[in-house]
């Protein structure tokens, strides 16, 4: 007895490393169009991040806009899933800068992905934007989406670079993520917590390091927290959580009512609450609003469409 239940743990711990790398692996998707299909002008660029990698990317720039805002993909998603709320913010004058987190859509593969590395490679995207279009860039917000949000709060834990952030549907906790995930395959709870001690290991970081519901006690900038009450993945008591530890001063909880974590067509119905958040904290400029263009044909600009660099 003693010598099965022997061989039934060394099993579990040697099939244990596999198990988490093939199970939380990021699927990839790349993009099969580009800004060009939505009337819009911009410039492809190839980023340098850590570790000797390149991010993909599109850059969008606005007439006479010089605050920028960085968007930043989930989990398994890339630049061309965010264009649904990239067209009305760029039409709303707003430079855009939108990028494949590495292991998505066209960006270099690397051994891994977790939230601090999209942080990593938010911060080497911002590094890019002030390098090489510096007058563009005298503001920077980010808009995060599900892990992409929680890298926001954390990359703006360690930049004063980033001069807000408006996080959607970010997760409280990556332990509970985690646990939420395994749910289905009803694993003793030791198991649970030792996949989630041995994630832990790979990433470098403990949970409760980069978890979002501690990140934002230390972002110093302001924070639109917006969450579907719909969202089945991410239930909404996970922002009410963020949004409960955070300073109320600078921090603002928008609740979606039908959206689930993934419904962009009914965050687009409340731009209005986003751009007046960008305009109070200076990434918008206040003129904007009388400067939005209307909707262009599509295939105004063509796929080779271009901007030169600053």
């Amino acid at each position: 007895m003693t010598l099965t239940l022997t061989f039934v743990v060394l099993l579990v711990l040697s099939a244990l490393p596999l198990g988490v790398h093939l199970g939380f692996r990021a699927p990839r998707i790349r993009e099969t169009g580009s800004p060009a299909d939505h009337g819009l002008v911009f410039e492809e660029a190839w980023i340098p991040t850590l570790r000797g990698r390149r991010l993909y990317g599109w850059w969008l720039p606005a007439p006479r806009a010089q605050g920028t805002l960085v968007l930043l993909h989930g989990w398994g998603g890339n630049a061309e899933l965010m264009m649904p709320l990239a067209v009305p913010l760029r039409r709303a004058g707003l430079n855009l800068l939108l990028f494949d987190a590495r292991n998505h859509g066209r960006s270099d593969a690397d051994t891994f992905s977790s939230l601090p590395r999209f942080a990593e490679d938010l911060g080497a995207a911002i590094a890019w934007l002030k390098q090489r279009h510096p007058r563009r860039s005298n503001c920077v917000a980010v808009l995060g989406h599900s892990v992409g949000a929680g890298a926001a709060l954390f990359a703006a834990t360690r930049s004063r670079d980033i001069a807000a952030v408006i996080s959607i549907a970010a997760f409280a906790h990556p332990a509970e993520v985690t646990a939420r995930s395994l749910a289905p395959l009803r694993l003793p709870k030791g198991i649970t917590a030792l996949v989630i001690r041995y994630v832990e290991w790979v990433i470098g970081h403990r949970f409760d390091a980069i978890a979002p519901v501690g990140s934002i006690c230390r972002v110093p900038c302001p924070v639109l927290l917006v969450h579907g009450q719909a969202d089945t993945l991410v239930p909404v008591e996970d922002a009410r959580r963020i949004f409960a530890q955070a300073d109320q001063g600078r921090t603002r909880l928008l609740e979606v009512p039908d959206a689930g974590h993934d419904s962009v067509e009914r965050i687009e119905e409340h731009l209005d609450a986003l751009l007046a958040f960008l305009r109070e904290t200076g990434v918008l400029g206040p003129d904007t609003a009388a400067i939005v263009p209307s909707p262009p044909q599509a295939g105004l600009n063509p796929p080779s469409a271009r901007v030169p660099a600053e």
